[in-house]
């Protein structure tokens, strides 16, 4: 038997903020208990797939740089086992309990319909085997309907139906198999679901093949019986120049006008709500505003790149913020933290891989901490009740109780003589307060 690629990687274990073992958590506790669970219950973290596996350091300016055993030649069935058994062997000693990934990454290469069927099958029992042995669970599946050549114009919103149909095929494959693996959640990422030019785009029908589509998805889900969450997973742009799913409010008023807002959730991505030139802590808290928050892929971009870089992360201050969000909305209930994250192509080694997934864990353990401490001390969220604690009587109680018309509202502001005295925000304090629990 061919020996892991990973075999010289230890288990990673927790050993305290003063470990200075590269191969060790120094926060990630998974068994502390914080706010009535285990720190493991609340991060629910995940490995994915394509960029930790599939992706050999290419990019649009040179070939991939990485070498690894199961990049070579073309994907066939022994080679998408071997990577299978790699991906085991990674999760088990980085000690995660979930993983995520397409169609396409886990199987052999398919070019026919009845092929992509029957080799998706064939590495699903293998998948599900894995799981079996590892305790290793599934956080979320989805289909790959962006990078073939057939989905250059899009998948669901292509103009030719037969694409929309293979798109339709792969989906529905994978949210079956996602289904046969316990899997929590699906997902839908629009990577080609937009347009690059205007000039050749009839974006209303588009939208309604879409609006269509994602129904038809919704639907086989109650029809197999899967009772997962299904998500989508905003960006703006890139590959397109537009992209349908732009950012949270965006897919809220998509959900909405096709009825869809009580059956689809949100993936957020750090990284793509940069790109909609939003903070990744106003996209988490505007899907919980909005009750259509999910999950969560963790990295990050370069703020002088304009485009999807897919670090991991390592602003703690940011993800302080995103987690006291989090927390605040009540936490995850099938989604999790799943690391959409790559390493650079310059870090090729084996190691890298886990000193990459490592520190991102870490980072987030440790703003989760910070994050749960800002939760139980309630300073933030007390003032923010005291700042609007006139909406709750009188006049502003009668405004958002639809007793008051318009007119009402502009009488009362003359038979009262109103004066609105001037009150502080306090941003300078409350970042102030930020800054000291980040720690």
């Amino acid at each position: 038997m061919t020996a892991s690629y990973f075999a010289d990687i230890p288990k990673v274990e927790f050993k305290g903020p003063d470990s200075e073992d590269p191969f060790s958590y120094r926060y990630y506790d998974r068994s502390q208990i914080v706010l009535g669970k285990t720190m493991e219950e609340h991060l629910r973290f995940a490995v994915c797939y394509w960029h930790t596996f599939c992706w050999d350091g290419f990019d649009v300016f040179g070939a991939g740089t990485f070498n690894r055993p199961w990049h070579a030649g073309d994907l066939d069935q022994a080679a998408a086992e071997r990577k299978l058994d790699e991906a085991f062997a990674f999760f088990t000693r980085l000690g995660v309990p979930y993983f995520c990934f397409h169609d396409v990454d886990v199987m052999a290469a398919a070019e026919t319909p009845a092929d992509h069927v029957r080799h998706l099958s064939a590495i699903v029992d293998k998948i599900a085997d894995k799981m079996a042995e590892t305790g290793v669970n599934l956080l979320w599946g989805t289909a790959n309907v962006f990078s073939h050549p057939r989905y250059m114009a899009g998948g669901a919103t292509n103009p030719d139906p037969d694409v929309a149909a293979f798109a339709a095929l792969q989906v529905a494959h994978a949210m079956e198999a996602t289904h046969k693996l316990n899997g929590e959640n699906y997902v839908l990422w629009g990577g080609r679901e937009g347009y690059d030019c205007l000039l050749n785009t009839d974006m209303r029908r588009e939208l309604d093949q879409l609006g269509r589509f994602l129904t038809m998805v919704v639907e086989h889900k109650h029809k197999i019986g899967f009772e997962g969450t299904i998500l989508i997973e905003p960006k703006p742009h890139e590959p397109t120049k537009h992209q349908y799913d732009t950012d949270v409010a965006t897919v809220y008023g998509f959900l909405k006008r096709y009825g869809l807002e009580n059956e689809v959730r949100v993936n957020i991505e750090a990284n793509h709500a940069t790109l909609a030139g939003h903070s990744f802590e106003h996209e988490i808290a505007l899907a919980s505003d909005l009750g259509i928050f999910g999950s969560v892929d963790m990295n990050r971009g370069d703020p002088q790149n304009g485009w999807d870089t897919d670090q991991f992360p390592n602003d703690l201050r940011e993800i302080t913020l995103a987690l006291y969000y989090i927390l605040k909305s009540g936490g995850f209930t099938t989604g999790g933290f799943n690391f959409d994250a790559k390493v650079r192509r310059q870090s090729i080694d084996a190691e890298d891989l886990f000193h990459g997934h490592i520190g991102a864990i870490d980072l987030t353990a440790r703003a989760f901490l910070n994050a749960a401490a800002m939760l139980e001390d309630n300073v933030i969220s007390q003032f923010v009740e005291d700042r609007y604690a006139g909406w709750k009587t009188g006049i502003g109680a009668q405004m958002l109780g639809r007793d008051a018309s318009l007119a009402d509202v502009a009488a009362y502001a003359v038979d009262q003589n109103i004066q609105p005295a001037l009150k502080s925000g306090r941003q300078e304090w409350l970042e102030n307060y930020l800054t000291r629990h980040v720690k």
